[in-house]
């Protein structure tokens, strides 16, 4: 067995595998970049070594710098965890080149698999079903058109190398896809170093099922049940659970063993998932999709379902260890289900958010697990990957591990960096994924009633009792009587809200008054609205006071005084950040006349790109970012004079 393992990565993932390596009484060793000098999983690991500056391509994607931080620290293997070089097969090589042992697949089968066109062509010939397309190499363009007119609309446009989603188009008229085809290839030359495309036909009415599977260097090659995860927006997993509600055992059975065919096709070793594509209409039937070799966001469920450690078993196998059981001793036990926390706004259309961690608490309790890279004092920028933490729940039946997950988002406190979880608890509710009715269409079907972000008036009072002053303020006696205070508040979104306190009587603007009392604890406030008590935890930032309840939060603060009237349009022209991010693209100079809704910049932030156009017509007054330049939110790019 290994005596010291380093982790080529950062973040959840980092952390979760460094737990396992400990566990096992192996060393640790944390590769991190200057952006994350003070990271959790920096903190955690026996030894740390910086890699570089904060860009990745500098730090974590160097596979010298990794290298070298192997020899550096006596590392005998490489976790790669997921994302940066785990399904790289130059760093795999060079590994290996190296005498270091890489804690994952063979370098074929990386090769293999990482290329979208040939895993198809691959796995067709084992026998596995494929979605119908087109995957040949190298195809242009006009090949493209030409071949999405074969395939028919609507069809996917996607990358050959890398996953996620990113790069990944649906094109539902044959006049978008040009320039999907632009944006795919750029993404996909952006982010994985190889434009190449392909496309395949679209399945309407999908659900989304993968297949985890180990195979050992004896021979032995067993899938540990399948995952869903149709619950997505744009082609990234929100939430994923073990077993799938839809599967019955004789298509669990078929479709474990065409995984089982896949890997064996490649001459795998290690741990991977085997994505499927399968109907809602037609559950019993499947098609190959991509398979990942590596570990998965989403494999703490499989975990919880079977009672394997994943990562154990990683390095069990690296290390040349048989698995030591058969797929006939594979049995799952009850449901699991996971979320991802991410710095996003889902009320602004999911914008990349960031921030620093004020105030946190994470889910305990029974049958609550939480894979996470937080600590309080986090600062979440807009260089990597949004993703928090991971909550995961487990119960003896599906229904009993919804209700477990609900409860413990409702217990996650996140202040300082916005975060989806309360768009997530609103998901969960929904009756249609309590039935298990999935499909990776619902999200946005539904994203309207999903992201809407109303501040609740038990907040505003929360905002209120917490203001600072004397301990009798909240009598509102003073000299003469009763004194009112009035407060123009600032909410998320551009949002306003009129707040006023006379005696023990809150008003809010929208509402009749209400009866308030309130005290004040170690960052918390709890608020009595008309007789009914709720707590909320606080946490001031400058002018701002963040405001969290039962998952959600938001940021409070003064509103400044209303504009004269003359000054009212002075600003309609400002082109506005709407996230922290990096200047991608400028399509304009000043001086140029545009027309309102043409492309002025791109800005990307954490794998989304976000076009800001011009928002009236005119003449571009200043452009004041260059690409590359990185940009806060609400920071002023440009000027149109209409």
């Amino acid at each position: 067995m290994f005596t010291t393992v380093l982790v080529a990565n950062r973040g959840e993932i980092a952390v979760r595998v460094m737990k396992t390596l400990r566990s096992m009484g192996i060393r640790t060793v944390a590769v991190y970049s200057d952006a994350d000098a003070g990271a959790r999983h920096v903190q955690e690991a026996d030894v740390a070594v910086r890699l570089g500056p904060a860009n990745a391509r500098e730090s974590y994607l160097s596979i010298e710098r990794v290298v070298a931080a192997c020899k550096q620290t006596g590392a005998q293997a490489v976790h790669p965890g997921y994302g940066f070089l785990a399904e790289n097969a130059e760093f795999a090589q060079a590994l290996a080149d190296n005498g270091i042992v890489f804690i994952g697949p063979p370098v074929a089968a990386v090769e293999v698999m990482g290329d979208k066109i040939s895993a198809k062509q691959t796995v067709a010939k084992a026998g596995v079903p494929v979605v119908p397309g087109r995957t040949e190499p190298g195809m242009t363009d006009a090949d493209l058109v030409e071949a999405a007119a074969e395939v028919g609309y609507p069809v996917l446009v996607k990358p050959s190398a890398g996953g996620g989603g990113k790069g990944m188009f649906l094109v539902e008229d044959a006049n978008d896809l040009p320039a999907a085809l632009v944006s795919a290839r750029r993404t996909a030359l952006s982010s994985f170093g190889d434009d190449t495309l392909f496309l395949e036909r679209y399945v309407k009415t999908q659900r989304h099922i993968e297949v985890q599977v180990l195979a050992d260097t004896h021979g032995t090659t067993v899938n540990l049940g399948e995952r869903e995860c149709s619950l997505q927006r744009r082609h990234q997993k929100v939430v994923e659970e073990a077993p799938s509600a839809l599967l019955d055992e004789a298509t669990r059975a078929r479709i474990g063993a065409s995984a089982v065919a896949t890997a064996q096709a490649v001459g795998y070793v290690g741990a991977g998932t085997v994505e499927f594509i399968v109907s809602a209409d037609r559950p019993d039937e499947f098609f190959f999709m991509e398979m990942n070799t590596r570990l998965q966001v989403e494999h703490p469920v499989t975990e919880l379902v079977t009672g394997e450690d994943l990562v154990a078993q990683q390095v069990r196998i690296a290390a040349g260890h048989a698995l030591g059981f058969t797929q006939d001793d594979v049995q799952l036990h009850g449901h699991a289900i996971e979320v991802r926390t991410y710095a996003e706004e889902p009320s602004r259309g999911f914008l990349p958010s960031g921030g620093t961690v004020l105030q946190l608490r994470e889910p305990t309790g029974e049958h609550v697990r939480v894979d996470s890279s937080l600590i309080e004092g986090t600062a979440v920028g807009s260089t990597y990957d949004p993703m928090l933490n991971k909550v995961i729940a487990w119960g003896p039946d599906r229904a009993t591990a919804l209700q477990v997950l609900d409860h413990a988002l409702s217990e996650q406190v996140v202040l300082g960096v916005p975060t989806n979880t309360a768009f997530l608890r609103r998901l969960l509710q929904r009756p249609e994924v309590q039935a298990g009715d999935l499909d990776t269409g619902f999200i946005e079907r539904h994203l309207e009633e999903l992201t809407t972000d109303e501040v609740p008036v038990e907040a505003l009072a929360a905002y209120v009792l917490n203001e600072p002053g004397d301990d009798l303020w909240h009598s509102a006696w003073r000299p003469g009587g009763p004194a009112t205070r009035r407060w123009l508040l600032a909410l998320p979104g551009g949002r306003t809200a009129g707040v006023s306190l006379l005696g023990d009587q809150l008003v809010d603007d929208d509402a009749a008054p209400r009866t308030v009392s309130g005290t004040r604890g170690d960052g918390v406030v709890h608020v009595t609205l008309d007789g009914r008590t709720t707590t909320w935890h606080v946490a001031v930032d400058g002018a701002t006071t963040w405001v969290g309840a039962q998952g959600a939060a938001w940021p409070i603060s003064e509103h400044p005084r209303t504009l004269r009237a003359e000054d009212a349009h002075a600003h309609d022209g400002d082109v506005i950040s709407p996230m922290p991010g990096s200047v991608i693209a400028v399509h304009v100079e000043a001086g140029e006349a545009v027309t309102k809704g043409q492309a002025l910049v791109v800005v990307e932030a954490m794998k989304m790109e976000h076009t800001l156009t011009a928002p009236t017509d005119g003449t571009v007054g200043e452009v004041l970012v260059r690409v590359g330049q990185q940009v806060r939110v609400d920071e002023l790019l440009a000027t149109v004079t209409p």
